[in-house]
């Protein structure tokens, strides 16, 4: 009998694979693993700001913009997303790692915002969504009288 050697690398790495392997399957249908099952839970998000406004892009290939809806209350931004499943009869998967069914993300604006004016659209599989600061977060100067 032939032995042969383990890569033995990084203890995290082995920990991970092993409770990839041991949970695959009774907590993650069709899916590769528990950390993968986690990230696709929660699409990558990038949030940045430009003088006048807050962006936010969201990674959400192969979704509608009828699927989605945005809203703005309570300085929060909600973007929730209504992936139905195909229904394609004789299709067999062997692998499925695109999510369906509703998905739901709160991010607390930094600022308050002029949801009037919050613009959002969907474009090559990235959300975008940019909302424009109100007077009251823009930065103002005060003339100073004299007395």
């Amino acid at each position: 009998m032939m032995l042969g050697y383990r890569n033995l690398g990084n203890p995290f790495q082995q920990l991970r694979n092993e409770m990839d392997r041991l949970l695959t399957g009774y907590f993650v249908p069709a899916a590769d693993g528990l950390l993968s099952h986690v990230l696709r839970e929660q699409p990558a998000v990038n949030v940045w700001q430009r003088d006048d406004a807050l962006y936010v892009e969201m990674e959400v290939p192969g979704v509608k913009s009828e699927e989605v809806d945005v809203a703005v209350a309570g300085g929060e931004l909600t973007i929730k997303i209504d992936r139905s499943e195909p229904n394609e009869e004789g299709v067999t998967y062997h692998r499925r790692e695109r999510p369906v069914g509703s998905f739901r993300r709160s991010l607390r604006l930094p600022f308050e915002v002029d949801a009037e004016k919050v613009e959002a659209e969907i474009r090559n599989g990235v959300l975008t969504v940019m909302l424009p600061k109100s007077e009251t977060a823009k930065p103002r100067k005060i003339s100073v009288a004299s007395a």
